[in-house]
């Protein structure tokens, strides 16, 4: 797996800025426009369970399951981007993940944080 499958977050000039932080350097907040987020649950594949039960009698990191929560994380990442830009949005303050366990069939992962309008001071 190369390091594409291991990581995440933004290229190198997105038009939607997404930070943890509650400020920008360099910018003021011009507009606040609310709460932003981006949600989805994947199941898990048996085959990948299988595996993992396996891999965590011996040790080791679970590569699969790893690949697969860096997708999930990347797709919750992008859909809330889509809906900070669908709001007029050029910045997102305060991004954070949650991830929760969903009925015992899959795991939810929610991408959130506060939908800006940023002006370079």
């Amino acid at each position: 797996m190369g390091l594409d499958d291991y990581g995440g977050g933004q290229g190198p000039q997105p038009d939607v800025l997404v930070v943890t932080t509650n400020d920008v350097p360099g910018y003021r907040v011009q507009t606040v426009l609310g709460e932003v987020f981006g949600l989805t649950v994947r199941s898990r594949h048996l085959g990948s369970q299988i595996g993992a039960g396996l891999k965590s009698m011996i040790g080791g990191e679970l590569k699969g399951l790893t690949k697969t929560l860096v997708q999930t994380r990347n797709q919750a990442m992008d859909r809330l981007v889509e809906q900070a830009r669908a709001r007029g949005a050029n910045g997102v303050l305060a991004f954070r993940f949650d991830v929760t366990e969903a009925a015992d069939v899959g795991t939810e992962v929610c991408a959130y944080g506060t939908a800006v309008v940023l002006a370079r001071e």
